[in-house]
């Protein structure tokens, strides 16, 4: 069985986003064993410089390197990566399942991304959609993803 780790950087607050991420963690009970481990966001204040972003978010990717188990494949959650269609997740799943490695980790960065390094370091770059979403939103829309990828595998009707 995959097991799944998802590391996002801030905490889910809103009742509707806990609702969501909870209904589809059930749903992919199942198909892998699901962690997701919530870092803090690092403080910036409103109006923040480039450079003070730029240390915050190397902060963020020191936190996150420190909660990646060994041997993972690392995928990023990023606007520059890839796009693809939901039948070709259910494709990188199946194979990634029969991988090498069976541990397969999700980064989700803060309201300012990730760290550029982080990124480059990164197995896969995947980008959800050229438009910008909440990162907290973007974890609920990972979890229908991959919950969707694995009913497409499974011959599900979930999948329309």
């Amino acid at each position: 069985m995959l097991n799944v780790h998802i590391i996002c950087v801030g905490k889910l607050k809103e009742k509707f986003y806990l609702d969501a991420a909870a209904e589809y963690a059930k749903r992919l009970s199942p198909f892998c064993r699901l962690q997701i481990t919530e870092l803090s966001e690092e403080k910036l204040p409103q109006d923040p410089s480039q450079a003070l972003i730029d240390a915050a978010l190397r902060k963020e990717a020191d936190a996150i390197r420190g909660k990646i188990p060994p041997n993972s494949r690392v995928v990023a959650l990023c606007v520059e990566g890839r796009m693809r269609s939901s039948e070709e997740l259910a494709g990188l799943l199946r194979t990634w399942a029969n991988g090498p490695s069976n541990r397969l980790v999700f980064l989700i960065g803060s309201s300012f991304g990730l760290d550029e390094q982080l990124k480059s370091e990164a197995w896969v770059r995947l980008s959800m959609s050229p438009m910008t979403f909440p990162h907290h939103l973007a974890r609920v829309m990972l979890l229908e993803q991959l919950y969707r990828g694995f009913q497409i595998n499974e011959g599900s009707r979930y999948h329309k």
